[in-house]
């Protein structure tokens, strides 16, 4: 056993400072140690039993709990993975694939609200909307009910999109953040949002991501008990 031979090696003067999770190494190694008159300190157990009573639930003695991999951990991590690859309308040929999918204008929530949903074990996929220029056709070739459209008021979205100009060093005069140019492309999306009365529409202005992803799901578990 390894503490046998951390014992046998150990030479004095000196302490053997430990945070053993489980209770049977726990004593064999202050037995152990003890035996040589070796110092010993236990850093956890105090911890753990402080801990057991404030929650009031009985330690399981397990090493390495935390670090436990699960059904849900890998597929948290195939969704994050295929929202990161499926970001602002990439390989729009595996829309189908997502399990849902954003739609809307430039700096309209797509990206955080994407990245939050596959923290959540959702693959997602968003797809930018642009004035003029014609949506991919997938995109209405795919379960529509997958499909979710984001809106946002004017005074936000110029707010937010002259921020992103800021830190990009490029000057807040642009015609990507004018209040006029917003304007014309916010009446753009909800015309063409009317066309498509299957999506429904949430509109981000000042909600925090979680509640927009917690419409989301709402909607999505209506769907499944409907």
């Amino acid at each position: 056993m390894y503490l046998d031979e951390i014992i046998a090696g150990f030479k004095s003067p000196g302490m053997i400072v430990f945070s053993i999770v489980q209770p049977g190494l726990r004593v064999y190694l202050q037995e152990k140690a003890q035996e040589k008159n070796i110092i010993t300190f236990d850093i956890i157990s105090p911890l753990i039993k402080m801990l057991s009573g404030v929650i009031n639930q009985i330690p399981l003695g397990e090493p390495g709990r935390q670090y436990e991999l699960n059904e849900n951990y890998f597929k948290r991590i195939e969704a994050v993975e295929f929202s990161i690859k499926h970001d602002d309308g990439q390989s729009p040929q595996n829309l189908s694939k997502a399990d849902i999918v954003l739609i809307g204008l430039s700096r309209s929530s797509k990206t955080p609200l994407s990245m939050y949903l596959s923290y959540r074990g959702y693959k997602v996929a968003n797809v930018p909307l642009v004035p003029n220029i014609e949506p991919p056709n997938e995109l209405f070739q795919l379960d529509q009910s997958k499909v979710f459209a984001l809106i946002i008021d004017a005074d936000t979205l110029v707010s937010i999109r002259k921020e992103r100009l800021k830190h990009m060093g490029i000057s807040e005069d642009s015609s990507y953040a004018k209040a006029d140019n917003v304007i014309e492309e916010l009446r753009w999306v909800r015309n063409f949002y009317s066309r498509h009365s299957q999506w429904p529409v949430l509109n981000v202005s000042g909600r925090a991501i979680e509640e927009s992803a917690a419409e989301i799901l709402r909607i999505i578990r209506e769907r499944e008990q409907s």
